[in-house]
């Protein structure tokens, strides 16, 4: 996975009036969970653009004033209710040898025939948990929608590994094709000269067909 590197600057002081005084100066309070003791540093706001401002997953290197560089990943992050300003990041330290809990993005790759033919494409899981090893942790799940047909779809079954765990149940859906009032099924057994392309006779009466079907309930 990419890494996004940080600097900061260790913060001696964690009270309120000091916290507030970083933020006034554009500065983020941050804190590193997972090691002996919490450690506490700051960061320019402007740091966190190419770490929070994305739909991509990435680890980070914490660069302190003292030379230390900290490997770790985001945990959570709070904003202000009016300004969306950030205003305190948590962070959890990574260790080669212990797994890491994390959200990670999935892309859609090629056109679904399904869809082609009036289906709807839903979405449903854009990021999915996993737990693995900060080296097994990918950068993304790429799902081929190429093969899609309406009724079609891609559960978390099927994109198991051996290196990371997916926390969510297999039979959660990731993606799928549901008919749409319009959409025309087709048969995957006819023959090569209804796949190159029907006959104006042939797709007449796909279409009364599609007519004649009682629409389903929309979502």
């Amino acid at each position: 996975m990419k890494s996004i590197t940080i600097q900061g600057s260790e913060r001696e002081s964690v009270g309120k009036s000091a916290t507030k005084a970083l933020r006034n100066a554009g500065k983020v309070p941050c804190v590193i969970y997972g090691g002996e003791a919490p450690l506490h540093f700051s960061a320019d706001e402007m740091s966190f653009k190419d770490l929070v401002y994305t739909p991509n997953a990435h680890t980070v290197v914490v660069e302190l004033e003292n030379g230390t560089k900290i490997d770790a990943v985001m945990q959570d992050i709070q904003f202000h209710p009016v300004t969306d300003k950030i205003l305190h990041v948590d962070f959890y330290q990574l260790f080669e040898d212990k797994e890491v809990t994390m959200k990670i993005p999935v892309r859609l790759e090629g056109n679904s025939p399904g869809v082609r033919n009036g289906g709807r494409l839903l979405f449903r899981k854009r990021k999915l948990v996993i737990r693995a090893l900060p080296a097994n942790l990918p950068d993304f799940f790429n799902l081929d929608i190429s093969k899609l047909k309406i009724g079609d779809a891609i559960s978390v079954e099927g994109l198991k590994s051996e290196e990371f765990t997916i926390l969510h149940p297999d039979s959660t859906v990731v993606v799928q094709v549901k008919t749409a009032r319009k959409a025309i099924v087709v048969d995957e057994d006819e023959d090569e000269e209804g796949e190159e392309g029907e006959t104006s006779e042939a797709a007449d009466g796909a279409e009364g067909a599609a007519a004649e079907a009682p629409a389903e309930a929309t979502e």
